[in-house]
């Protein structure tokens, strides 16, 4: 009795079903309506208890300090002290990572999301501030004809956070660039240390996205926390100085 009722039930669910999948549709029209959340608004107590045991995890790691900065680094153009404390993270375990040298190593003006690292502790969830989002610390091999063009992006924007190498911005193009100690040679191949981000043409770098990716899937934002944890392990809290990596031509 069970499977002669069962069939024909089974086979009506089917037949459901695929029609189901037929259906289609389409949006006629959307509309947006912003909702703001305040601490004045009625909380829900039973909510706030079954995600207690979460949120309180999630406070104690992110209020876990992980590194001492000496003097509060800021963020500015065409250098600045947050910029290279950043981009010596990438520079520095992007060699380590990939077990390989590295020429060059960016990281877009934009990327960096707050304007100060306070002198004093820093906290897991400060870098997480700085840099909220899970972008990848590739490597790309880019002729110097290219890379040239990298860099005249960036001096159109006011100057990158960079290592490795030094420009000047005149008329909104580098000059005087400079790898290594060398002139940049526009047909010498160069291993740059980038994020994903602007590797894939973000930030208007399209001159990057035709060029195969060296990745392993590593965070920039860990490199941050392991440089910060190579600096500890030396004696050394986070610190940067001014390097004229990148100036503004007289």
């Amino acid at each position: 009795m069970h499977s002669r009722l069962f069939f024909p039930t089974a086979l009506l669910l089917i037949l459901i079903a695929g029609n189901s999948c037929n259906t289609t549709y389409q949006g006629q029209a959307l509309q947006y309506k912003s909702y703001r959340i305040a601490n004045t608004q009625q909380q829900d107590s039973a909510l706030l208890t079954f995600l207690k045991p979460y949120s309180d995890s999630v406070n104690n790691s992110m209020n876990g300090v992980v590194g001492i900065a000496e003097m509060s680094l800021d963020k500015k153009q065409p250098e600045s002290t947050l910029g290279n404390f950043m981009v010596d993270a990438f520079y520095t375990m992007a060699k380590e990572k990939y077990n390989t040298e590295v020429d060059v190593a960016f990281v877009n003006f934009g990327g960096i999301r707050l304007t100060q690292l306070p002198a004093g502790n820093v906290t897991r969830g400060k870098i997480f501030e700085l840099m909220p989002f899970d972008n990848l610390l590739i490597l790309q091999k880019v002729k110097g004809s290219v890379l040239q063009q990298l860099l005249d992006l960036t001096a159109d924007r006011g100057g990158w956070p960079m290592a490795g190498l030094t420009m000047q911005i005149k008329d909104k193009k580098a000059v005087n660039v400079m790898i290594g100690g060398k002139p940049i040679d526009p047909d010498r191949v160069y291993t740059i240390a980038n994020s994903d981000f602007i590797a894939n043409g973000g930030d208007n770098a399209d001159m990057l996205r035709p060029i195969p990716q060296i990745t392993n899937g590593y965070l920039m934002r860990d490199a941050i926390f392991d440089y910060i944890s190579k600096l500890k392990s030396q004696g050394k809290n986070i610190t940067a100085t001014i390097e004229n990596r990148v100036t503004n031509a007289q």
